[in-house]
């Protein structure tokens, strides 16, 4: 590592905090080999070409050991049944940036819908003192298979998001399935990225200076909401212009499951094609949904005038081909993508920040986004 990017990290570090057990596991998972060899799985991992971070392997074998120990490893649970879990670990494995402030509020639902609670992020410092250089913001979508998840399973995400790119942060707590199925996440965020559009007095950010990013499911509605808002799209409104960048993160987009890494990444790394069965299955009851265009984006067949793009994946990710695949249907279209994958990640890395490889890499990202959310808006200053 140079000097400067040490110390820059070192700068990070001061900002952030973490609870006493995400501190520990931390701390542990930055020596992975002896994690491994104290467990007895010193063999590195290898799958189609790619060998999986020896971080991340660790990881996988102590929550395989903690099941294992708790008598959880009897299957693929009901998802809705793992909230509480899901939203308490994600917290643990992700630090706080306190150098970002958070508010929260509702917005308007969707019409006959209730109240969308969303949550508000600035990096503290931006955008004070300079009135005519109002931020731009980023309405982030959480992942969770449209089942889990909420505005706390990702704060820690959010947060970075914020404080990398210099960005306000507006995070959607839209409804989920099974009580909610398809298509009520994707009207609760139309509605939200409409209120965050119509109402930059409010934020004061910069009037159509929005992006969209999200992951998993959530990268999922943020490129169908990419796609619903282009100009003469029939759900497109007047007063609320198109997000002018997206950032897909390992995003979900062909709920038809036929892809090769479905088939041969679906078993022992975290997101599972048993897992995504289920997910489904909440989301979409109704089977024709599958091929729905705002189920399955990547099936759009006119993608022309999309927001340019950041695609993220990883190797040892069911998801990666639907993602490479939608990256490719951008860039044959016209749209300026930016594609990455991640060989020796696995799904979720975005949110493993309790792994140091990851927390670089999420960071990145974020400052992928950063720039291209720059370049959007000043193409002459990114």
């Amino acid at each position: 590592m140079g000097r400067r990017a040490l110390y820059d990290r070192r700068l990070q570090a001061r900002n952030e905090q973490w609870s006493l057990p995400g501190r520990l596991l931390s701390a542990a998972l930055a020596r992975p080999g002896v994690v491994l060899t104290l467990i007895g799985k010193r063999a590195p991992v290898e799958r189609d070409g790619r060998v999986l971070n020896r971080g991340v392997q660790a990881l996988l074998e102590v929550s395989s050991v903690m099941d294992r120990a708790s008598n959880r490893g009897g299957g693929t649970p009901d998802p809705v049944s793992t909230r509480d879990v899901f939203a308490a670990t994600t917290k643990m494995v992700m630090p706080s940036r306190t150098d970002v402030h958070a508010t929260g509020r509702t917005v308007p639902g969707p019409e006959g819908a209730p109240d969308i609670p969303v949550r508000i992020y600035r990096r503290f410092g931006v955008g004070i003192g300079r009135p005519r250089h109002r931020p731009s913001v980023i309405v982030y979508f959480h992942g969770g298979g449209w089942v889990v998840g909420n505005l706390d399973s990702h704060d820690g995400s959010c947060r970075l998001i914020a404080a990398v790119t210099g960005c306000v942060v507006v995070s959607v707590d839209y409804r989920l399935a099974p009580e909610h199925p398809f298509p009520a996440a994707i009207e609760d965020c139309l509605a939200a990225y409409a209120w965050v559009q119509r109402n930059h007095e409010v934020l004061g950010t910069s009037p159509g200076q929005v992006g969209v990013m999200g992951d998993s499911a959530g990268g999922n509605l943020a490129a169908v909401v990419a796609q619903e808002t282009r100009p003469g799209h029939r759900s497109a409104s007047a007063d609320v212009p198109p997000p002018v960048a997206q950032c897909l993160i390992y995003p979900s987009v062909d709920a038809r499951f036929v892809t090769e890494s479905f088939r041969i990444m679906g078993d022992g790394f975290l997101l599972s094609s048993e897992g995504m069965h289920a997910y489904r299955a909440h989301y979409l009851p109704d089977p024709s949904d599958h091929h729905s265009v705002r189920a399955s984006p990547t099936l759009n067949e006119d993608l022309t005038g999309a927001a340019p793009a950041v695609v993220v994946t990883a190797g040892f990710d069911p998801l990666r081909d639907e993602g490479a695949g939608y990256a490719d249907a951008l860039a044959e279209a016209g749209v300026e993508v930016e594609y990455r994958c991640y060989d020796d990640m696995v799904h979720g890395f975005f949110g493993m920040g309790v792994i140091p490889d990851c927390l670089a890499l999420a960071t990145e990202v974020c400052d992928a986004m950063g720039s291209l959310m720059r370049r959007a808006v000043s193409p002459e200053g990114g």
